[in-house]
Formats: structure tokens, sequence, C-alpha cells
């Protein structure tokens, strides 16, 4: 398994996993990633500054990713974990946390204090693991995702190393 920044072809694959997986929990609305049109060039929006997103392949398969975006609106010291999505035969062997966890670690070496995070409710299983990484429920949304369909926000301090 490797794990590496965004290329500008791996967009249609990654998009294509992210949409798959949308539409498994009946997902596939506006409001959501899955309407939003950077979906399709995740690569140019991920040369904005403060931000990552990280690949993680097996031999030339793309099996998911997930990154930190500068969210609009986001206080001081806050990013956003964003697009934590995997292909369905990669679910369920820890795929998920070790990506979040590298883009934890990217967070706080480029000195972050908080990550914040939006999901669904239908993503249950998405939410276990959020929990089990330490973050914690929020009343109300941070910042400007523009991803209005979410119901579940959530937060997690990191300290710097």
């Amino acid at each position: 398994m490797i794990f590496r920044n965004i290329e500008k072809q791996d967009n249609i694959t990654i998009a294509k996993i992210i949409r798959e997986s949308l539409e498994s929990k009946g997902l596939g609305i506006p409001g959501t990633v899955y309407t939003d049109p950077t979906t399709d060039d995740l690569h140019a929006l991920f040369q904005e500054q403060n931000s990552t997103y990280i690949i993680a392949q097996k031999d030339s398969e793309i099996l998911g990713g997930c990154g930190i975006y500068p969210t609009k609106g986001l206080p001081k010291g806050h990013v956003e974990l964003v697009k934590l999505y995997l292909d369905h035969h990669a679910k369920g062997k820890g795929l998920g946390k070790e990506l979040m966890n590298k883009c934890i670690q990217w967070a706080r070496e480029k000195g972050f204090t908080h990550i914040y995070l939006e999901t669904l409710n239908e993503l249950s299983s998405a939410v276990k693991l959020y929990e089990s990484m330490g973050f914690h429920s929020l009343n109300s949304p941070l910042g400007d995702s523009g991803h209005n369909a979410c119901d579940i926000w959530m937060i997690k301090e990191i300290k710097s190393n």
C-alpha cells in the first residue's frame, strides 16, 4: 500500500469512488459532495494553500482518499477533514483510519489546532470511525463548506508535535 498526494490523472477514479459510495447509501443528492462541481477536479482543488489530498493505492489500483482543506469561515487554527471515501472493496480493513491519521498528522505539522468535519447521519459507519478517532459532535456547522445536506458536524483538537 502506498499513500501519495493526488495527481491530475486520479480525478476520474476518485470522483467515481466518491459518487458510488454516496449512491450506495441513497445520498446522490444536492447539498453533498455528490453534486459539488469540485468533485470532478480534486487535483485542482487541492492546490489551494494549506490543503492536501492523500490517495491510497495498492499496485495500480486507487482504493480511496482523504483530504484536509482550509474551508472558508472556519475559526483561526481550524481546517476541515474532507472527502474521506473508499472503494467498496477497501472498506472495513482499517484504510479509512490510516488515511485519517495521515491527514491529521499533516495538519499537526502545519500548525493547525483543530480539525472539523461534516457528514450525514446515513453514514453511520463513518460517524463511528470519527468518534473512535476522538472527534466529538457540535450542535451546528462551522464555516461555509456549501454542503448544506450534512446534518452531523464534528471537531477534534489536535496538538502540535
